[in-house]
Order: C-alpha cells, then sequence, then structure tokens
C-alpha cells in the first residue's frame, strides 16, 4: 500500500549561486510526488562526491549546467514511500539503492524513476549502499577503459580515495598488478589489499619506475592533469590512459576520459553490489554526516583527503 503524503513536506540540500559549501542550505519542499515509472524514497544513505563540489562551485558548468536554486546528489539507498502510475517491481517498504539524475539525492526524500534502483542487499550497510552509485560505476568504467588484461601493470592516482578503493580492488579482481599512489598513511591500507603502495610527491615518476622495472602497461587518472602528463612521460599508450576528471587534458591529449556518465546502467550497480555482498570489494565508510552538516561534509571532501566514502544520512 502507498503512504498518503499530502500536505507532507521533506527537506533538501539547495544553494542559490555558485561558491564552496558556505552557500549549501537546507530547505522544506513539497514532498515530492511520484510519476509514471517513478517511486519516492526516503532517503536512508546518500554519498557525498568530488564532483558535486566542482557542480556547486562552478567548474563543472561547461559539462552540467545549473539553473537556481539548485538541488545536489546522485547516490542514495532507502525505502520507497510511494509508488507511481504503471510500478509493478517496487511496493511501499521495499529497501533500494541507486541513483538519481535531478540532483535529488541529498533530501530526506525524492522521487526516482525505477529504471534507476536496484533492491538493497540485505548485506550492505545503509552507508555503503548510500554511497556506491557513483564510486562503483566510475571505477567500473574506468577499469573497462583501459582493456586491462591478468599480469598488466596498471598505476592508479588517488587510491584511496572514494573512487580509487573501489578501483584497485576491480584491477586486482581482474588479475593486474596494482600501482596505487597516494598518501604514505593509506600504504597499509593499499598493501592489505594487494596494491603496491607509491607516495606522491616530487620524483613520483622515479619511483614508479623503480616499482615497475618492466613498464606500466596502463594509467587510471583518478585526481587531475598533472597525472595524465605523467603517464605519457612514462611512454603509455594514450590508449591505455584514462582519466574521470582531467576532461581539457583528455580532449587535448588524446587520451580516454569515461567514467560515471559511460556505466550509469542497474546491470553494472548490480554487478558492483555484488561483489560487494561476497566480500570481493570492500567500500570504507569514512565519516557520516547528517544533512545539517552538509557544509562540513564538503569540507571534508574538498581537501581531498579521505580514504573512502563520505556519506549523509537524512
Amino acid at each position: 500500500m502507498t503512504e498518503t503524503m499530502t500536505g507532507a513536506t521533506a527537506r533538501a540540500v539547495r544553494f542559490d549561486g555558485f561558491g564552496g559549501p558556505e552557500v549549501l542550505y537546507l530547505a522544506d519542499i513539497p514532498m515530492p510526488s511520484p510519476g509514471p515509472g517513478e517511486v519516492v524514497v526516503a532517503v536512508r544513505a546518500a554519498g557525498v562526491n568530488p564532483g558535486e563540489s566542482g557542480i556547486r562551485s562552478g567548474a563543472l558548468e561547461f559539462l552540467y549546467r545549473t539553473s537556481f536554486p539548485s538541488g545536489e546528489g546522485s547516490d542514495l539507498a532507502g525505502v520507497v514511500t510511494q509508488v507511481g502510475p504503471g510500478v509493478t517491481g517496487f511496493a511501499a517498504g521495499d529497501e533500494v539503492l541507486g541513483f538519481s539524475w535531478t540532483r535529488s539525492s541529498h533530501a530526506t526524500h525524492t522521487a526516482v524513476p525505477v529504471t534507476q534502483l536496484i533492491r538493497k542487499p540485505a548485506a550492505l550497510s545503509w552507508e555503503v549502499a548510500g554511497s556506491l552509485y557513483v564510486v562503483g560505476c566510475t571505477a567500473y568504467a574506468a577499469v573497462r577503459a583501459i582493456g586491462v588484461k591478468p599480469g598488466e601493470t596498471v598505476a592508479v592516482s588517488a587510491a584511496a580515495g572514494g573512487v580509487g578503493t573501489l578501483t584497485v580492488q576491480l584491477l586486482r579482481h581482474a588479475g593486474a598488478r596494482v600501482l596505487g599512489i597516494a598518501s604514505p598513511s593509506n600504504g597499509d591500507w593499499l598493501a592489505a589489499h594487494g596494491v603496491v603502495p607509491v607516495p606522491y610527491g616530487p620524483d613520483l615518476a622515479d619511483r614508479l619506475r623503480a616499482a615497475a622495472p618492466d613498464g606500466i602497461d596502463a594509467f587510471i587518472d583518478l585526481f587531475g592533469p598533472q597525472y595524465v602528463d605523467l603517464a605519457l612521460e612514462l611512454g603509455i599508450p594514450k590508449d591505455r590512459i584514462n582519466t574521470i576528471i582531467a576532461f581539457e587534458a583528455a580532449q587535448r591529449l588524446g587520451v580516454k576520459a569515461e567514467g560515471s556518465d559511460d556505466a550509469s546502467t542497474v546491470e553494472v550497480l548490480q554487478y558492483v553490489a555484488d561483489l560487494l555482498v561476497d566480500g570481493t570489494l570492500e567500500l570504507p565508510i569514512a565519516a557520516t554526516y547528517s544533512l545539517d552538516d552538509v557544509a562540513k561534509a564538503f569540507e571534508e571532501v574538498d581537501r581531498r583527503h579521505t580514504r573512502g566514502k563520505i556519506v549523509l544520512l537524512p
């Protein structure tokens, strides 16, 4: 049975202009109503992603146009509260995870097409389920883009971040030897997951060559254009270099730039979720915040020194 929400309100993160985390605020909004093929989800957890900072600051306006007031958030997990016309696969009370393409998951409730949802496995925590979409689909796309083969050596920048933690594990699952570029504080975690830790900083190229004297076959950049330049300096073929962030450099230099937009399907989401359930993958949760503390959550994300995911718990 669908709950009646007439006259009810929800709370959602909003911003009225570009800027830092300080422009974010919470607004009371009318309770979303499900359209045809949609359900309303009471959000239990929603991941926070660096790309959302880029949208909020205006840095990604060339890719993702913004109108104000704007909501935010893609990742979500929660409980279905209302079912729209034509929906047969989900019912009120179902636990789900998935994604919103309307920048609406940083909220207590949001309407989502059922084509963007899967059932939440009982074995996944709300925090992991609610922060899986962006990092899971991005990591999958990045690994697929370089066409990794068993026994190859792959270097990954920002290897201990939200996307990085899953990327290095997917590469290991594919049989690759992985060089994980990260801060020294993340070395133990990387080594425990079968990754060769390589500290970032001056003379990085020399450290990578020393760690892979027979050469590096492919490079996945999860941080910025300096790593695209580094990959080319190391002699890696352009079609074996993929960046999820350095779009201008990718276009200028002719390397790949495949990310979540290239693998945003429920099939990919289900595949990654299944690997988490069976223990093949682990998604570390760095911190959780309430909706009221959304600005603090983004301040931590923007420092770019987080291992794993930061998650809002509405």
